[in-house]
């Protein structure tokens, strides 16, 4: 009797805890390769390779990535050299710093911020850079057509 409502209560409680979907990579962590996931990630530490999710990326002040960036939103607060596709907005805050092209629906950054490359904010654009992606010493790169169409 006592123990059929037991198990009950612990099976209501498991489907009651909320799952969360967010990823992190902590400070002092190195990977090398790409990561693809569904849900929200945030990056303090470093990355070497693509970063893609269906959802938001943050890179922390001490994050680093060297490599490509592809998500839906983006708030980078560290470093990112590579191509840097983002479908909603991109927000570059505090001391960030990115090195590469920007493909972006909205942009935003506060004058702390440094970023050295083109931004291209124009749907045309963003579909003709996923459209001619090529690889190029182990790395996704905008083919030299795409750019000069822009």
């Amino acid at each position: 009797m006592f123990s059929n409502n037991n198990r009950n209560a612990r099976s209501e409680s498991k489907s009651v805890m909320p799952t969360s979907n967010v990823n992190i990579i902590g400070s002092g962590t190195s990977i090398q390769g790409d990561i693809v996931c569904e849900g929200d990630i945030r990056i303090d530490g470093q990355v070497n390779g693509l970063v893609s999710t269906k959802a938001k990326i943050v890179v922390g002040p001490e994050g680093e990535i060297i490599g490509d960036l592809v998500c839906q939103s983006a708030d980078i607060l560290g470093k990112v050299t590579g191509i840097v596709k983002v479908e909603d907005l991109l927000f570059l805050k505090g001391n960030a710093l990115v090195k590469g092209d920007l493909y972006t629906a909205h942009f935003e950054m506060e004058p702390t911020a440094k970023f050295n490359g083109r931004c291209y904010m124009e749907p045309e654009e963003v579909a003709a850079a996923n459209a001619n992606l090529k690889e190029k010493n182990g790395r996704s790169v905008v083919t030299e057509e795409a750019t000069e169409e822009a």
